[in-house]
């Protein structure tokens, strides 16, 4: 299955598109693009497909992300996750809940992005990824220090579709890191043909992402560009620094 997914700008002082490219071993043959922006964004990262922040985290709030057939894939692109090499990628896990759909068709799942190619770390009970528990929250623990072969490293050359960390640090290890995403797009392949995935607490090398999203206090907080960092309490990003301070005086 092959994923052609613009994630939208980074809000930050100058905007940057940037195209992921991901192909799963996984799934069935079929192809997605979207052309469009960001849902919403937060210092950090950036949410793209259905990806929206929500209450009902572990605790406080969560990224809640869905694959259905109105729209087929959600995602939180981690805006700050690069420039370091695979091997040094030391701490990559999330709690996650199912709360519709199941595990399932590769997804949910991390990408490292690596030489315009992706590392996919599948999320989900070993060996199969199917067969999660539905509205209960999972650790994945570490995944860079699990025996599980979860790193499907076939975009690249002697890759295999499963292998274990130490096997993809062997052929990448010194490859630089220019992105990682989490990602659901297996609706499909679940029943009901919708899979909503809850995700918080995403740990990458010694950041978490906990999705409590900044939100401006006062309409300082909008200028001289702090509006491309902050949004509402929806998770919603603001259009310019008008709207950010027409939110401090009524939104909020």
């Amino acid at each position: 299955m092959r994923y052609n997914i613009a994630t939208g700008v980074k809000h930050v002082k100058t905007k940057t598109q940037k195209t992921l490219i991901g192909l799963t071993a996984l799934t069935f043959p079929a192809v997605i693009a979207l052309s469009g922006g960001v849902a919403s964004a937060a210092v950090g990262y950036s949410l793209f497909g259905d990806a929206t922040i929500v209450s009902g985290g572990n605790p406080g709030n969560a990224v809640q992300m869905i694959s259905s057939t109105t729209n087929p894939y959600g995602g939180v692109d981690y805006t700050d996750a690069t420039g370091f090499t695979f091997n040094n990628l030391t701490n990559l896990g999330t709690d996650y809940k199912i709360t519709a759909g199941d595990c399932g068709g590769g997804s949910p799942r991390f990408q490292v992005n690596i030489g315009g190619h992706n590392v996919f770390v599948y999320i989900g009970p070993f060996p199969s990824f199917t067969g999660c528990t539905l509205n209960t929250w999972v650790s994945t623990g570490n995944l860079t220090t699990s025996p599980d072969a979860r790193f499907d490293t076939s975009q690249y050359a002697g890759g295999n579709f499963y292998s274990t960390y130490a096997q993809a640090e062997a052929l990448l290890g010194t490859q630089t890191v220019t992105g990682v995403q989490l990602v659901t797009d297996s609706g499909w392949a679940v029943a009901g043909g919708n899979q909503t995935v809850l995700a918080d607490n995403t740990q990458i090398n010694t950041t978490t992402y906990t999705y409590e999203v900044p939100q401006p206090q006062n309409k300082n907080d909008c200028k001289n560009g702090g509006w491309m960092d902050l949004a509402r309490a929806n998770g919603s990003t603001f259009k310019n620094q008008g709207d950010c301070v027409s939110y401090t005086n009524t939104g909020r």
